[in-house]
């Protein structure tokens, strides 16, 4: 590996970015283990780890482990959405029912709760959309869509009702784009911005428009040729040895198992291949993804998007330049706090660094996990940062990528800004 000086990095710095996120998070128990990789300049700056992988096995983190992303999965499920638009299959201004005929008379939900009546939900009173739904709708969560996990609305309970975007759903991605043909949205598309299961209604797209199958189509047009040999929508028995447990703070605020991985549902692969949240990978993987987008669309000769394409993920797509925090619905979850950011293809994008109350560069674009990974391109300073661990619903999730983020633009000697 290059040494860190010759890319602009100190390494004493790097060096306190690893003690503190160990002390902080690991140490203190936390996180069961972490990686943090860092890319500049086409070369590996640093990579650190800690702890473990398997808290009950003793089984110490390792380079090649491979960790559920979550949420993580949705910017490569835009990159596979924008390769189709290079194709000419679709375009971002295109109507949604003009690929999902079904959605033509979605309407805004205006009363009614999802109650049973003779097995069936209660009707929903509806009004009639200020606009339809576009594409760039589904990408930036201004769709009117939602999450069941929400617990804020009579349309977010009859998502939980009928498990919307379940990965053990019969039908997969056909059947749940059947339910919600049948569901109200939230608001108008372009009114408001709530995070939801819009991307994986564009996995479902892909699926439709390429005739694959979504896991086909990523493995055969993405992973493969990048060489992304461990990502995927489950883990076969022969990788099974590097396939970390994830945890969750208990009551007592120490961490127990939320999904070990030897019982884990990964270890065959699911019904419904979700784009919102459905894949694992390793931080090998996963940089190479981000050594795509920040090379301009290629990596090693796979050619994977034009350059201009990889420039709108630096874009914000939000109406009239806003920002998510002045277009997010009250109690709405996200993967970042709000200020300073926008919503680019599928990513959150900085906008104002000053609002961030962060170090950062507009146009840098990023996003996290449930289990707490993250990462961010930032394509001005030619960095890229990756992070793996396996917690859900820890509190600390926003404040371990805060000192994150911190201590990683701490350790740069020379800026391009």
């Amino acid at each position: 590996m290059t040494k860190p000086e010759t890319l602009g990095f100190s390494s004493a710095r790097l060096a306190k970015l690893d003690e503190v996120m160990r002390s902080r998070y690991v140490d203190s128990g936390q996180l069961p283990g972490l990686i943090t990789q860092v890319w500049r300049r086409g070369e590996l700056v640093h990579t650190g780890l800690s702890g473990h992988m398997d808290l009950e096995r003793g089984l110490a983190m390792r380079e090649d482990a491979i960790f559920r992303i979550y949420s993580m999965t949705k910017p490569i499920t835009a990159v596979a959405m924008m390769m189709l638009v290079e194709e000419g299959k679709l375009g971002l201004d295109d109507a949604v029912a003009a690929h999902i005929p079904s959605w033509k008379t979605l309407g805004v939900y205006a009363s009614g709760v999802p109650t049973l009546l003779s097995g069936q939900p209660a009707g929903f009173i509806t009004t009639p959309v200020e606009r339809p739904m576009k594409v760039v709708d589904l990408v930036t969560h201004t769709s009117g869509l939602t999450y069941g996990f929400m617990m804020r609305t009579s349309v977010d309970a009859e998502y939980r009702r009928q498990k919307i975007n379940a990965f053990d759903t019969p039908g997969g991605l056909d059947a749940m784009i059947e339910q919600l043909s049948h569901l109200p949205l939230e608001f108008s598309p372009g009114t408001a911005w709530n995070y939801s299961v819009s991307i994986d209604v564009m996995g479902y797209l892909v699926q439709k428009l390429s005739g694959l199958s979504f896991a086909e189509f990523l493995r055969t047009r993405l992973f493969e040729p990048l060489k992304m040999t461990d990502t995927a929508f489950w883990v076969p028995p022969e990788k099974m040895d590097r396939f970390t447990s994830c945890y969750q703070p208990g009551k007592d605020g120490r961490l127990k198992v939320q999904d070990d991985r030897q019982a884990s549902t990964y270890a065959k692969p699911p019904i419904l291949e979700s784009g919102g949240g459905g894949l694992v990978s390793t931080t090998h993987d996963y940089m190479r993804f981000c050594r795509m987008m920040l090379n301009g669309g290629e990596l090693d000769g796979a050619r994977i998007l034009s350059p201009k394409t990889v420039e709108l993920f630096s874009r914000n797509f939000l109406p009239d330049d806003g920002e998510v925090a002045d277009m997010s619905t009250p109690g709405t979850f996200s993967e970042t706090s709000y200020a300073g950011i926008g919503f680019s293809i599928g990513c959150g994008v900085n906008v104002d660094v000053a609002r961030t109350r962060l170090p950062g560069t507009e146009g840098e674009f990023f996003w996290g996990g449930a289990a707490s990974t993250a990462f961010w391109i930032d394509p001005l300073e030619e960095l890229a940062v990756v992070f793996m661990t396996q917690v859900m619903g820890s509190d600390a999730r926003l404040t371990l990528r805060r000192d994150l983020r911190t201590l990683a633009y701490s350790a740069m000697t020379e800026s391009y800004a």
